[in-house]
């Protein structure tokens, strides 16, 4: 009989045994047909029984049909003790579903390959070393002529491909009032032949589409940016769009699933690298550098002739840094080349989320196991109350691994049950997550299929989970002795024990994600209010361009018209506002000395920007109209600090050394952070936000931001009447993009309050599964000892004896499991430090706060099986 047939007839049992018994009776009858006595053929054929038991294994697969009636078992076990059962339930789903989202995010930014031929021998191009503030640490990006020299150089062992940091870009189809943003990339043109890409429509670029500057204003759509701008119109061929002064031309679509080379980005627009004007600069690392290794070939042997082409460069570039300190030009010339995989593409937002996403990758784990711990106390619980029943089936012969799969298989129901609730969770969780990595003027935008991977990933941790919970319960039920449990004389300490230890497990678990969990509260709750030297209240900015560059006049005619609008308190101009991430930094000489080790950094405002923002003027003046780039200059106290010893620098000059150009500084104000929240305040120096050009006049403006003060608490609301009135100012000016600063603020925050959010949800998960799970072994404790604890009552024993009896055991394994859980937190913390700010595990805070937490849920979990052991005496020994 076939396989197939044979695992056919496991699910239809009745119609076999019918078979088996029609085939017997027609034995019996051919029998008494020859003239047999039917008392004597019943007797010659032997046991009906037998023969049919024979039967049907030699018709089934016997372990396939035990599995399938363990299964029925198991459910309706499940059904019996509904609450238990759902609890368990649950609290696994919870957990799975956890770590399946978890999962999702990290396979989706880190682990998914690029849809790319070859992804697997992708790196990218970096250095190493000490940067400018002499910090060590990994930078990737590259100048386009350095790009242009280290291809050369291994062209027979990988292609090189050229790509910018995807840039939020605006361009009109049409005029310029209909000017919108797209993620553009500025790409090789071999890019997409190496891939292996191809055309949904038209063609896709090629290497001679990249070969001069200027050259091939052509542009490549994405197949999601062609869906959902042109709704898959095959006409976008040959259609033409304006960027700044240059009209490229549409030649085609990449067809699907490509969307770029940085996770968490869809990229829009793909456009040769020479229509960039970087690539002229031998001092602008604008681009990342990726490796496509040849079959065969070694990264280290590409990075050594790499490492060549890359010190040349560096010592030519070397020749124009005269002015820059010993130190750090050291620093610069010993910077080392390295390949990093890149298989899975390269981002900003994988180097900033990667230590978050492990993080929580951690986390989720350990609330998975708390759960397990808990689900398994559960089993061993219910094992213990089924040890007669056990014991019988010994008794009529089943064997140890039978015990083993009843047992795992009803655990494989609640785990099953727990995948399917968990896989909603992680369905709905993992884009929640995704929509807060980001601020919403700029979301994350990262696909999550629920593909072969992720369908993968969950069966493999349901069956972990089963495992996990279910496997110890299984074998503690098999081990049954049946003699001594069908006297009831089964020795309870043993299950005892193991419970306990779980308990401390559990507790372990538990203390490390709250000690943790606190530190990612801390740390956002000091980052976010941390001061930072000036007023983000009531302020919104409108980044504004100009299509061709204008007089400062013109910029200054619209600061003057803006401060006349209802509502505005205040406007002033700026290179960019505060803290919104770009810089703009370089060596100072003071008083004809050497350049300082310190970098200052520089931003040009406006009169009244001071009063704007509300940074305190500490000394001298604010600038006036006629102050101009280069000559007069504001610095703050971290630059006299850096500079001066901490003296007034006011009436005191400096020079800047990249450009030999002289400032006068004129007034000295408070210390605000520059460009990020996590940096120490820099030495600043702030000046005229017009500059004088070489020969003679002001120089013009294409771009800036205007920072406008509003009178009223939601400056959103005069946002759309200040756009307007900025074009009716000066219908040259655009405004290309709108926020309020606190809304820039909060861009600094976004990891921590994240990381914030979810590891206080998953601590309250984590205390409230082990609370439970002490409440269940503290309950069965006292099951177990009831006749005990009835005839310790009836002699005498106080309240407190009987409570201390029963708790003892149970809270030294929550005083073994806490030690052990802060000593994996003290370990665990030097691998995530770099997620924290100005907060350490040795804090009494952080000790604290995990500690008193386990010891009140430790406490509300004694309180009812306290309770129950005051019943009468008389009534507890009845029992038994």
């Amino acid at each position: 009989m076939s396989l197939r047939t044979r695992m056919a007839n496991v699910f239809r049992g009745a119609r076999v045994n019918r078979e088996i018994d029609e085939e017997l009776e027609a034995h019996l009858e051919e029998a008494m047909a020859s003239g047999r006595d039917p008392e004597e053929a019943r007797r010659a054929l032997g046991s009906p029984l037998r023969h049919r038991e024979g039967s049907r294994d030699a018709q089934i697969l016997t372990w396939l049909d035990s599995l399938v009636a363990d299964a029925g078992f198991g459910w309706r076990q499940l059904k019996k003790s509904k609450i238990t059962s759902a609890a368990a339930i649950l609290s696994l789903a919870l957990a799975i579903g956890a770590c399946t989202a978890a999962f999702r995010l990290i396979d989706a930014l880190l682990l998914r390959p690029l849809p790319v031929s070859g992804a697997e021998r992708l790196f990218v191009v970096a250095r190493h070393g000490l940067n400018m503030n002499g910090a060590p640490g990994t930078f990737d990006g590259t100048e386009y002529p350095l790009f242009q020299r280290m291809r050369a150089t291994v062209t027979d062992q990988a292609e090189l491909i050229a790509l910018s940091y995807d840039a939020r870009m605006d361009l009109t189809y049409g005029s310029d009032e209909e000017m919108e943003k797209v993620h553009l990339q500025y790409v090789s043109g071999q890019m997409f032949g190496s891939f292996g890409l191809r055309p949904a429509v038209g063609r896709l670029l090629t290497e001679s589409d990249d070969d001069k500057p200027g050259g091939h204003p052509y542009a490549v759509l994405s197949y999601d940016y062609w869906t959902s701008r042109f709704g898959k119109n095959p006409q976008v061929v040959g259609r033409t769009f304006r960027m700044g002064d240059a009209l490229y031309e549409i030649v085609g679509v990449i067809d699907q699933p490509f969307t770029g080379t940085e996770p968490g980005t869809v990229t829009d627009i793909f456009v040769p690298t020479m229509m960039n004007e970087g690539v002229t600069h031998r001092d602008w690392s604008w681009i990342r550098v990726m490796a496509q290794l040849k079959p065969g070939i070694t990264g280290e042997s590409v990075r050594a002739k790499l490492q060549g082409s890359f010190r040349a460069f560096q010592e030519e570039q070397a020749k124009n840094l005269a002015g820059l300190p010993k130190q750090k030009l050291a620093n610069f010339l010993n910077q080392k080349i390295v390949l990093e995989p890149a298989a899975a593409g390269i981002s900003a937002m994988q180097q900033d989320n990667r230590p978050g996403l492990v993080a929580l990758g951690v986390l989720v784990g350990l609330v998975l196991l708390i759960a397990c711990a808990n689900v398994a106390n559960l089993m061993t619980a219910q094992a213990a109350a089924r040890a007669r029943e056990m014991a019988l089936r010994i008794s009529l012969g089943a064997g140890r691994a039978r015990l083993v799969q009843l047992v795992l298989v009803e655990s494989a129901w609640i785990a099953l049950l727990a995948a399917a609730i968990g896989g909603l969770l992680a369905w709905w969780s993992a884009p929640f997550v995704v929509g807060r990595i980001n601020p919403p003027d700029n979301p994350v935008r990262i696909s999550l299929p629920v593909d072969w991977r992720v369908m993968g990933f969950a069966l493999v941790l349901t069956l972990a989970v089963t495992f996990l919970f279910g496997l110890i319960p299984a074998l503690q039920a098999s081990a049954i002795k049946p003699t001594s449990a069908l006297k009831g004389g089964e020795d309870p300490h043993s299950r005892r024990r193991l419970m306990n230890a779980l308990i401390a497990a559990q507790v372990a678990f538990c203390f490390l994600v709250l000690f943790v969990a606190g530190m990612f509260v801390t740390t956002f709750e000091r980052l976010s209010h941390q001061p930072n030297g000036f007023s983000a209240e009531r302020v919104i900015t409108f980044d504004t361009v100009a299509r061709t560059p204008q007089p400062p006049v013109f910029w200054n005619q619209v600061v003057e018209h803006l401060k006349a609008r209802p509502g505005v308190e205040a406007v002033a101009l700026a290179g960019w506002p505060l803290l919104d991430g770009n810089g703009w930094n370089g060596f100072v000489a003071v008083d004809g000395g050497p350049p300082s080790q310190a970098l200052a950094y520089f931003l040009g405002v406006s009169r009244g920007w001071v009063d704007a923002v509300k940074i305190r003027l500490i000394d001298g003046r604010d600038f006036v109209e006629s102050d101009a780039y280069p000559g007069t200059a504001i610095v703050n106290k971290a630059f006299a600090r850096a500079y001066f010893g901490g003296e007034d620098p006011v009436g005191r000059s400096f020079e800047r050394t990249a450009d030999h150009t002289h400032f006068q500084i004129v007034g000295l104000v408070g210390d605000a952070r520059y460009r990020d929240m996590r940096e120490p305040i820099t030495p600043t120096v702030y000046v005229p936000f017009q500059s004088v050009q070489a020969g003679g006049g002001l120089q013009p403006i294409s771009k800036g931001t205007y920072i406008v003060r509003t009178a009223g608490a939601n400056p959103l609301a005069l946002a759309g009447t200040l756009r307007q009135e900025i074009s009716r100012a000066r219908p040259e000016f655009r405004v290309s993009r709108v926020r309020t600063q606190q809304e820039i603020n909060d861009a600094h925050t976004v990891r921590e309050r994240l990381l914030a959010m979810l590891a206080t949800f998953f601590s309250a998960v984590a205390l409230l599964l082990s609370g439970i799970g002490l409440y269940g072994v503290l309950h069965y404790s006292v099951l177990q000892r009831r006749r005990e604890i009835g005839i310790r009552i009836a002699v005498g024993a106080q309240d407190s004896n009987i409570a201390r009896l029963v708790t003892e055991e149970v809270f030294a394994m929550v005083m073994a499991g806490a030690v052990a859980g802060l000593a994996l937190g003290m370990v665990s913390v030097r691998y995530i430090e770099s997620l924290f700010y100005q907060v350490k595990a040795t804090d009494v805070g952080m000790l604290a706060f995990p500690s008193l937490a386990i010891l009140g849920a430790a406490l509300l979990a004694a309180v009812p099986v306290i309770r129950a052991v005051r019943i009468d005496p008389v009534t507890m020994l009845r029992v038994e």
